[in-house]
């Protein structure tokens, strides 16, 4: 069938609306292991993500402006141009042939971006940096180990954020704005406790370097890997871990097809307690360098006293049996230990509630307990009606994108937009029009302009076997810009979702989560909606008004309990007073005590800009060679 647009004609393949791709569109790449046995690249290369391994690639071995091979490599699209230029890119027949499941596909012959004559120079582009403390070109180990100095990270944890929602630290930017950040260094510091022994939950890891972010006195401290790898790219995992006596790994099950362990959480054990961290980053050095992640830091967990009953430490947000019930979900003997410890520890101090998902097909009941049904339903449970809230937009912002389908009723503007939308429990089913939705996605322009560059888009995997099925989408997309917290500069591979008012000072809830924009991490309705199935396993919090508001009222209407009972027995963390049904938003993340703690601090700039008529969307997997990127280099994916 074809689609129009004013970008031109458009080949959709019969099967697009039935065939599901993979959670974020970052195929496992095989590949990769064979060529790094080769010598031809240095450093890293990742089984996980063949756009990382481009973005490598064009690292190591940059595609500068003034290289006559740009020229040779491109020119066969010339002979392509079509009326379909104005979208950016152009394909041929080839390219409605169906991506097997572990290597993506581009042709770069038939490719050919139409980008903006602008060159912004290397020299000019540092130039930006030289009033900070830190410049873009000092090497990641020197500049955590200096911006950590000095900073008082205790009061940072216990007083300045009584969220608990952090960004990481970015090289190369004012730093004032990493004030108020961590890195994988801090989190896993002394500092934080004394660490016994610890799980690290994630989808792409160099064990090598994930032991060097520990303190020299912890990295021989038993060390649990959960991942989802398959064949050689398992294979290459367990090489790297066998290195190493104290690690152990799990590997998660993957029965669905285009499934990962998508998942990523560090389960922290220490001898004062416990901590849960619920992250966005991958266990590699890029990841927490230049880019913008997000961070739920639990409070430290005191063990409960022997011989407590079952029920004893759980918060009013069930974050506790929650927890348990997801690392009961893999099936795992060793997790299963770890759900024990979970249950030795009082919880009650958590105010976010616990969104996951995990691969199955669900029915009944079972069907609320994940994905997008478990947001809708904790938001039909924990929130209150909003007058007007028809004209509350949503907004989903994320780092990949999978196939929606040939229209936005397939799944965006239908089930999922039900979701989202719904606020407490009389909430009416709102026409569809009535609700907009604003999804925030880097333009070309945004990944050019980065602190990377654009091996920036490695970790942006929305692929052209993609995007050309789906050109409806690209009228909601909205730029990245994160002004508030100086990471305009800084990709975003954080994912979050919310509900913000007409005029954005307000937010009626925050997600921040490891779940793209993809049926596969959310799950899709089958069988006439009796049946969920999601093909990943995902992890996020959800932070809800209600869950901070004032205790004597909400936690006992919640729970059912007395003072003096149960969790009320148990000091809870101040709270912050709010029973308005929303909080306000921060408008500078580190603008220190200028705005009141109730002000929630969202990492990037509202409301969003929508792309211009000269945007493009990133898309990794064709090349850009009209103009550089910030340190004077093309993007040219072979």
């Amino acid at each position: 069938m074809y689609q129009e647009s004013e970008h031109g004609k458009w080949t959709i393949s019969s099967s697009d609306e039935s065939m599901e791709e993979n959670a974020d569109a970052e195929k496992p790449s095989t590949s990769s292991l064979s060529r790094s046995g080769h010598g031809k690249t240095s450093g890293p290369q990742y089984p996980c993500s063949e756009a990382r391994n481009v973005a490598h690639k064009r690292k190591v071995s940059p595609t500068k402006c003034t290289d006559k091979s740009i020229s040779t490599e491109i020119s066969p699209a010339k002979k392509q141009r079509t009326s379909q230029e104005g979208l950016g890119w152009c394909l041929s027949s080839s390219d409605e042939e169906p991506e097997s499941e572990n290597q993506p596909k581009y042709s770069q012959k038939v490719v050919k971006e139409e980008e903006p004559q602008i060159v912004v120079p290397e020299k000019q582009f540092l130039r930006r940096c030289e009033d900070n403390e830190l410049s873009v070109s000092q090497k990641p180990e020197e500049h955590y180990n200096v911006a950590s100095k000095g900073q008082d990270t205790w009061d940072l944890l216990n007083e300045g954020n009584p969220f608990r929602f952090f960004v990481t630290k970015v090289r190369g930017i004012k730093s004032k704005y990493n004030s108020g950040a961590l890195h994988i260094k801090d989190i896993l510091s002394p500092l934080f406790g004394t660490l016994v022994s610890s799980a690290q939950f994630n989808y792409c890891i160099d064990v090598k370097w994930l032991i060097r972010q520990y303190p020299p006195e912890f990295r021989k401290k038993p060390l649990l890997i959960v991942h989802g790898e398959k064949r050689e790219s398992k294979a290459e995992l367990h090489a790297q871990a066998h290195q190493y006596e104290n690690v152990r790994l799990c590997q998660a099950k993957l029965d669905i097809a285009f499934g990962t362990h998508h998942t990523k959480m560090m389960l922290l054990l220490y001898e004062e307690g416990l901590r849960v961290v619920i992250h966005t980053s991958n266990l590699i050095d890029d990841d927490w360098d230049q880019k913008t992640q997000g961070i739920w830091l639990s409070p430290l967990y005191s063990r409960l006293p022997h011989g407590t009953n079952g029920s004893a430490g759980e918060s009013l947000t069930n974050f506790k049996s929650d927890l348990i019930n997801y690392l009961m979900s893999y099936n795992s003997p060793t997790l299963k230990e770890w759900a024990d410890i979970i249950q030795e520890h009082d919880l009650s101090e958590t105010r976010v509630y616990l969104l996951g998902s995990t691969p199955g097909r669900y029915q009944g009941n079972q069907k609320e307990k994940w994905g997008h049904l478990r947001l809708r339903k904790l938001l039909k449970e924990y929130t209150s009606q909003i007058p007007a809230q028809e004209s509350w937009p949503v907004i989903g912002q994320f780092s990949s994108i999978g196939s929606m389908g040939a229209d936005q009723s397939k799944w965006l503007c239908s089930e999922f937009q039900e979701s989202l939308v719904t606020l407490g429990s009389n909430t009416k089913t709102l026409a569809k029009p009535d609700v907009p939705i604003h999804l925030i996605y880097p333009t070309v322009d945004n990944v050019r302009q980065s602190l990377e560059g654009y091996p920036a888009g490695g970790s942006l995997p929305y692929s052209i076997q993609t995007a050309q099925k789906q050109l409806w989408l690209h009228s909601y997309f909205h730029k990245w810009s994160a002004e508030a917290s100086g990471r305009s500069h800084a990709m975003p591979h954080i994912k979050t979702y919310m509900r913000p008012s007409p005029d954005f000072q307000k937010i009626a809830w925050f997600l921040v989560t490891s779940a793209n924009l993809s049926k596969a991490a959310w799950g899709a309705l089958e069988k006439n909606g009796t049946q969920l199935m999601i093909r990943s396993y995902e992890l996020g919090v959800l932070f809800l008004p209600s869950a901070f508001g004032q205790d004597d009222g909400y936690q006992k209407r919640k729970k059912g309990l007395e003072p003096g009972k149960g969790a009320w027995a148990v000091k809870m963390e101040p709270c912050l007073g709010l029973d308005t049904g929303y909080f306000h938003v921060k408008t500078k993340m580190f603008s220190g005590s200028n705005e009141p703690m109730t002000s929630f601090p969202v990492p990037y700039d509202l409301p969003p800009e929508q792309y211009g008529s000269k945007d493009r969307p990133w898309i990794w997997n064709i090349p850009y060679t009209k103009a550089p990127d910030t340190h004077g280099n093309m993007w040219v994916p072979s």
